[in-house]
């Protein structure tokens, strides 16, 4: 990524543009860069601008401390500005409670489309996240960089045994290189739960998507958050799972974007 924004606090946030209509800033999760979303940028963009870019801290961007949700905020808040000043917004997993986030805000965004936030909806998953939240705390004051990799990926699911394996795989370095950035994911998702009170100030329209061969809760955690919003409508997507096709996904956020923009 060649092309740079700079935030408020002096931060230079890298970014792609694909193709010439109204904008949408495309947002990633845990352990993505820019380039992870440039499929479903490259998918959009015949109807769309599709803005993807290196969250602070990663790829090609920078960083600065101390962080603060509000400073990823204040990321998105310029890309907008560089594109006109109003865009809607995507975000995938953890992305997708930035979005919600820089929309209730109070950020030009038209309307905001999510894909599996994992917001925990019970007891049990909120308590997990409380450890997970301790543990990866722990594991970066002592820059043990690729267990905290380790930690995230047990945490969503991935078998050890594919674990040891992209440990001895050359992308490894590179998921160590933005380790430190699952504490900003981390802190994006608040106390792990849907948060009720920021969606209520969520006025545009929001479409929450999960696929309907992904876990029960994560399913239910998307309906929960389209049922906090004011404007809010769910939507599953068939044989998709929490690494959702680009080709699947796109005509849907393209016909939302379309008729709400």
């Amino acid at each position: 990524m060649d092309k740079k924004t700079i935030s408020r606090d002096g931060t230079p946030i890298a970014y792609e543009r694909y193709g010439d209509g109204p904008t949408v800033v495309l947002v990633g999760g845990a352990m993505c860069t820019g380039a992870t979303l440039a499929p479903l940028a490259q998918a959009l963009s015949d109807r769309f601008g599709a803005v993807t870019y290196d969250r602070r801290g990663r790829g090609a961007s920078g960083d600065t401390a101390p962080f603060a949700v509000d400073r990823e905020v204040e990321d998105i808040a310029a890309l907008i500005d560089a594109f006109g000043g109003g865009a809607a917004l995507y975000g995938i997993s953890s992305g997708g409670a930035l979005a919600l986030e820089a929309t209730a805000s109070g950020l030009p965004v038209r309307e905001v489309a999510v894909y599996e936030t994992p917001f925990a909806v019970d007891e049990v998953a909120a308590k997990g996240r409380a450890e997970y939240t301790e543990r990866l705390t722990e594991l970066l004051a002592q820059d043990r960089r690729g267990d905290a990799v380790e930690l995230f990926m047990t945490l969503v699911g991935t078998p050890p045994e594919m674990i040891a394996g992209v440990r001895m795989s050359h992308a490894w370095a590179g998921m160590e290189a933005i380790a430190p950035t699952l504490a900003y994911d981390n802190a994006a998702m608040g106390d792990s739960g849907v948060p009720r009170e920021r969606l209520a100030a969520v006025t545009v329209p929001v479409l929450s998507i999960a696929g309907d061969g992904s876990p029960e809760w994560m399913r239910a955690a998307a309906r929960t958050v389209a049922e906090a919003a004011p404007d809010g409508s769910y939507r599953t997507l068939a044989g998709q799972t929490h690494m959702v096709d680009p080709q699947v996904l796109a005509p849907v956020l393209a016909e939302f974007f379309g008729t709400k923009g």
